[in-house]
């Protein structure tokens, strides 16, 4: 049967690629947890979800979901609360997924981090120049959230929440949906940050603190060139976990 949405004179031809396809969507689901964008105990997104966000059909998804529970990456629970759920981050067993996919893609992954940046930095000078008291105590407040938050994923859903505030502070809601699908295409199905390995999560999740810390001070006081400057800085962190998982999978980068 055809993948829905596929006209039938196609149907020999994705018959014939579908095997590279669903390779392919493995081998990004695999360096996505590894990476981090989904932490142990994370839902991965629906399957309608992750075939849009990674252009193929959900047949294809479905069985590439299927290897990662063959591999025991994944759990498939039932019910209320179902779906696809991560059990482990990185065995070896991924390596050589990892650095397939972050070879082929990496100088995509790069423009895309620098441009992620920079349109960062873009949206806390905007965010500096239009909050407002409310603002700054949702900012606040947020910040609380994610130093408190447990090591992991909890600090990871926090720091994804603040986030979100900046780019509401900002008010602009053109600039807030042009950096959530610029977040989108670099990532498998989700726009949260890379959270990296559990040998190095604690040490970035401190140095986020801090810079989550000034970025959020810069913003409440209305220095524009302080925020843009202190988030296009912090954003560097996406692109650090991906050069050291490079780097653990024995692949070299300029």
């Amino acid at each position: 049967m055809a993948e829905k949405g596929t006209p039938a004179s196609g149907l020999l031809a994705q018959q014939l690629d579908s095997p590279s396809r669903v390779d392919d969507v493995s081998d990004r689901l695999i360096t996505a947890i590894a990476v981090g964008e989904y932490l142990p105990g994370a839902r991965l997104p629906v399957e309608r979800e992750l075939a849009q966000a990674l252009g193929v059909g959900r047949m294809t998804v479905r069985a590439a979901l299927a290897r990662l529970v063959e591999r025991g990456l994944l759990e498939t629970r039932r019910g209320r609360g179902g779906g696809s759920y991560v059990l482990e981050q990185w065995p070896e067993s991924s390596t050589e997924a990892v650095g397939r996919t972050l070879t082929m893609r990496f100088d995509e992954l790069r423009d895309r981090c620098e441009a992620i940046a920079r349109l960062h930095g873009a949206v806390c000078r905007a965010a500096a120049d239009s909050r407002s008291e409310e603002d700054i105590a949702a900012l606040n407040l947020r910040l609380d959230d994610y130093r408190t938050a447990e090591s992991g994923r909890a600090a990871q859903l926090a720091d994804s929440r603040l986030h979100l505030t900046i780019m509401d502070a900002a008010h602009n809601a053109t600039l807030k949906q042009v950096l959530l699908e610029l977040e989108s295409a670099n990532s498998v199905g989700t726009s949260t940050h890379l959270w990296g390995e559990p040998a190095t999560m604690r040490e970035m999740e401190l140095r986020a603190l801090r810079e989550h810390t000034a970025l959020i001070e810069a913003i409440a006081d209305g220095r524009g060139d302080d925020a843009d400057a202190i988030a296009r800085k912090h954003l560097t962190i996406d692109l650090e976990h991906i050069a050291a998982a490079m780097r653990r999978a024995g692949v070299r980068t300029a």
